[in-house]
């Protein structure tokens, strides 16, 4: 059976924030403000590790409407758990892209509005 996307993406996004994969690798696979999010995070390294490697150990979703996902994922890395959630959109060309990525702890700063 094929994987789910929030599946692919909890993998894609944790292989980012843990610092195996430069964030750039992740610019096809985003839209909107996603990306700078996802920067922002990966700038700090959040779920760098000195010892265990962080790995997904569950996953969750709610379908808001058609082609829209939300989605958490439990983070963990030894006997550390982190909480991430992700929005994932379906475009016209029915590819998913992550729209949103948070981390518990501070946020990305948002622009102001002009």
């Amino acid at each position: 059976p094929q994987p789910r996307p929030t599946d692919l993406f909890a993998d894609l996004l944790l292989a980012v924030l843990s610092g195996q994969r430069p964030v750039h690798s992740m610019l096809r696979h985003t839209a909107g403000r996603a990306y700078d999010e996802l920067a922002w995070l990966a700038e700090r390294g959040p779920l760098r590790t000195r010892g265990a490697r962080p790995v997904v150990r569950d996953i969750g979703y709610y379908v808001p409407r058609d082609g829209a996902l939300e989605a958490f994922a439990r983070i963990g890395a030894g006997d550390q758990l982190r909480a991430m959630a992700f929005r994932l959109e379906q475009g016209q060309d029915l590819r998913w892209r992550c729209t949103a990525v948070e981390l518990g702890g501070p946020r990305a700063p948002r622009p102001q509005d002009d």
